[in-house]
C-alpha cells in the first residue's frame, strides 16, 4: 500500500466530501438565482455556476502537471 493510498483511507467521511458537496450548493444556488430575476441576479448565477467549472478545470490541470 502507498503513502497515498494510506492517506485516502484515513481520511473522515465528511473531509472526503467537502469540495464535492460545496459545488453541489453553488450549482444549485446558481441555478435558483438565475430564476429570481435580471441584471445583478443574472450575474450572481454566472458567477455560481462558473465556479465548479473553474475547479474541474484547475483540478485536471494539476493532474497533468
Amino acid at each position: 500500500m502507498s503513502v497515498r493510498e494510506s492517506q485516502a483511507t484515513s481520511r473522515p467521511l465528511r473531509r472526503i466530501f467537502e469540495v464535492p458537496l460545496l459545488l453541489a450548493i453553488l450549482t444549485v444556488a446558481g441555478l435558483v438565482l438565475a430564476l429570481f430575476g435580471d441584471d445583478l441576479w443574472d450575474a450572481l448565477s454566472w458567477v455560481t455556476l462558473a465556479v465548479p467549472l473553474v475547479v474541474a478545470a484547475w483540478a485536471i490541470w494539476i493532474r497533468r502537471s
